[in-house]
């Protein structure tokens, strides 16, 4: 079967790296060393992306475990400031989407994501809604790389399993993408995102995106 619709992951794919000015506020409000930081960041990022915790449940949490004691205002703050860190853009992959939609294909988000990131994201970015389908995964009580978020999507998007490309930038989702019949890829940048689809054949249904500017991706 041909191609008929492709599937995003936010975070790193449609989105740039994550603002570094941001994250140097969550260091500086937190006191911790980037270490100490980044170990105690990622313990309850997945059940914050399954919705067990909402933003501020996630930094409350966090300063409990990291033992320190913040006000509501700082918490505010962390909880602002962690949104702001992943709403960025890859303005290649934005317009290859754009690209794909014009072509008549559909395209969705399947991405891991917390409330709070959420309503920064669809505030700030207003290509965000440009899409057929978005299934973030706070609103479903699920998170890659379960299987149930996958099953969703197929169901939502009303594709078969290889009729849909699947892009992510964690081997684990893309692994478990995989698993139920998805054609899937991992996604580094746009130069190897090239490569990959010209290996694959998938240049002969697929338009291939650019580089823009050609030397970064």
């Amino acid at each position: 079967m041909s191609i008929r619709a492709v599937v995003f992951d936010y975070g790193m794919v449609l989105s740039g790296p994550p603002d570094p000015v941001a994250r140097q506020e969550l260091l500086r409000i937190t006191g911790l060393e980037e270490a100490d930081f980044e170990a105690l960041y990622w313990v309850d990022r997945h059940a914050y992306d399954r919705g067990d915790l909402t933003g501020i449940g996630f930094w409350q949490k966090f300063t409990r475990d990291a033992r320190l004691t913040l006000n509501e205002h700082s918490l505010t703050e962390l909880n602002y400031w962690d949104a702001r860190m992943w709403t960025t853009e890859n303005s290649a992959m934005v317009r290859w989407q754009q690209l794909l939609r014009s072509e008549g294909f559909a395209t969705a988000i399947l991405s891991n994501m917390g409330d709070s990131v959420l309503a920064s994201i669809e505030s700030s970015l207003a290509w965000i809604a440009d899409f057929d389908l978005h299934i973030w995964s706070y609103q479903h009580g699920c998170a890659k790389p379960e299987a149930a978020i996958y099953t969703l999507l197929l169901d939502r998007l009303g594709t078969a399993p290889e009729e849909t490309l699947f892009l992510d930038d964690k081997d684990v989702n893309v692994e478990a993408a995989r698993k139920a019949g998805i054609h899937a890829l991992a996604f580094s940048t746009v130069r190897q995102l090239r490569q990959d689809m010209i290996s694959m054949r998938l240049d002969e249904q697929l338009p291939l995106p650019e580089t823009i500017p050609p030397d970064k991706d």
